[in-house]
C-alpha cells in the first residue's frame, strides 16, 4: 500500500468516523438503539473515534516506514479537523429539523 493510498483512506475514515455519532442513534455506533442520545454521549463517541483513526493512522504509517516524532501542536491541528470533519453530522442532528 502506498503513501497517498493510506492517506486518502485515512481521510476517509476520519470523514466517516467523525459524523458517525451524530448520524447514527445506536451507543457505540454498533451497540444497542437508544431512546434519545445527549449531546455529551455524542461527544463522548467522537473523541473514542478521533483515537480509532489516530490508531488506525499510526498503523498504516508505520507499516510505510519510521514514525515521525509528534509534539502537542500536532494532536491539536489533527482535533480541531476531526472537529470540523463531523460539522455535517452536527447540522444533520441539531440544526436541521426532522419530522417525527
Amino acid at each position: 500500500m502506498n503513501a497517498q493510498l493510506s492517506t486518502c483512506g485515512v481521510i476517509v475514515l476520519a470523514l466517516i468516523a467523525a459524523n458517525a455519532p451524530f448520524i447514527s442513534q445506536r451507543l457505540a455506533v454498533l451497540g444497542p438503539r437508544a431512546v434519545s442520545k445527549s449531546l455529551g454521549w455524542r461527544l463522548i463517541e467522537l473523541v473514542v473515534a478521533y483515537f480509532v483513526v489516530g490508531s488506525v493512522a499510526l498503523a498504516l504509517e508505520n507499516n510505510l516506514g519510521q514514525i515521525a516524532p509528534q509534539a502537542w501542536e500536532f494532536y491539536a491541528v489533527t482535533g480541531t479537523m476531526f472537529i470540523t470533519l463531523a460539522f455535517p453530522g452536527f447540522v444533520f442532528r441539531y440544526l436541521l429539523k426532522h419530522r417525527d
